[in-house]
């Protein structure tokens, strides 16, 4: 069952295009028709990237891995800070801050320093410094909130980047590029779609388009985080029942060796019983041969 229909992104106006003459002759697979100067994008071919993209993420998710999402352009900023942050994933709404991929040990170190603003702060040396200085630090701790604030549990780079409009992000899209992570966008009619792994025709400008779309790609992280939820409860829950079987095997083995041991003993003493009998069946007939040469 795909996860869109085709009601609701007419509804949300997914299919509208750009203008004839703003577009981008390598989209011309992906345009149903143009009316009034517009081009209109083919939904059934946008259903059906909607859901390998979905899937995609949903793997990745599973995995474990980060999905970062980027979105600085007015329409997406609050939908995509909203969505993501409630599913726990790195996103930059922003400003892309150049370098952030090819130069990810020198982004560490920045948000390294939020933590470490934060703990002066709370010591008391923060109280010794003049307003001034306080000031500056503080203004400085909330530039960097405001352009890495989002990042902070980004530890290393992200599995695939979600794009919302390639155009506007071409230096986030010449990043993962270059580092050969995978690329999930939305591409409208002007944009170029070469080098993007996995192609969302759709109106990239409207903001019930951007809704549609990132509420879909979050359900399906939110399905792959549940799926490795399970997973890992399985898996702990196979291991104690091993531990288990393991600790009931030793107790058997146990009592089976400490069987063995009292019926060796039982054994033994039988035997020695059995040879002290025989010896005083021995002594008798010595005795009783005695007696018959003195008769």
């Amino acid at each position: 069952m795909p996860r869109t229909e085709f009601k609701q992104l007419l509804d949300a106006g997914v299919h509208f295009g750009h203008l004839k003459r703003k577009w981008n002759p390598a989209m011309a697979p992906y345009i149903f028709m143009e009316k009034n100067g517009i081009h209109i994008i083919d939904l059934q071919k946008t259903i059906v990237k909607i859901d390998e993209a979905a899937e995609a993420l949903k793997q990745i998710s599973r995995s474990g891995r980060k999905i970062l999402f980027v979105a600085t352009k007015k329409q997406a900023k609050s939908i995509v800070a909203e969505k993501i942050s409630a599913i726990n994933m790195p996103y930059v709404a922003e400003r892309w801050p150049g370098g952030m991929l090819t130069n990810f040990p020198t982004i560490r170190k920045a948000v390294k320093k939020m933590s470490s603003i934060d703990k002066m702060m709370k010591d008391t040396a923060w109280d010794n410094m003049s307003k001034r200085e306080k000031l500056q630090i503080t203004r400085q701790r909330a530039k960097l909130e405001k352009v890495l604030g989002s990042i902070v549990d980004l530890t290393r780079l992200p599995a695939a980047l979600f794009i919302v409009d390639v155009l506007k992000e071409k230096i986030a899209v010449r990043e993962a590029q270059r580092l050969s992570i995978p690329i999930f966008a939305m591409v409208d009619t002007n944009s170029n779609p070469d080098g993007i792994d996995f192609i969302i025709p759709s109106n990239d400008d409207a903001s019930q388009s951007i809704d549609l779309i990132i509420t879909t790609m979050c359900d399906a992280i939110k399905d792959g985080l549940a799926d490795r939820k399970v997973e890992r409860e399985k898996d702990e829950t196979d291991e104690q029942a091993l531990e288990l079987k393991k600790g009931g095997r030793k107790a058997v083995v146990k009592i089976i060796v400490e069987d063995d041991i009292v019926e060796d003993e039982d054994k033994d003493e039988l035997e020695d019983s059995a040879s002290e009998a025989s010896d005083d069946e021995s002594i008798e007939d010595v005795a009783n041969e005695d007696a018959t040469e003195v008769k």
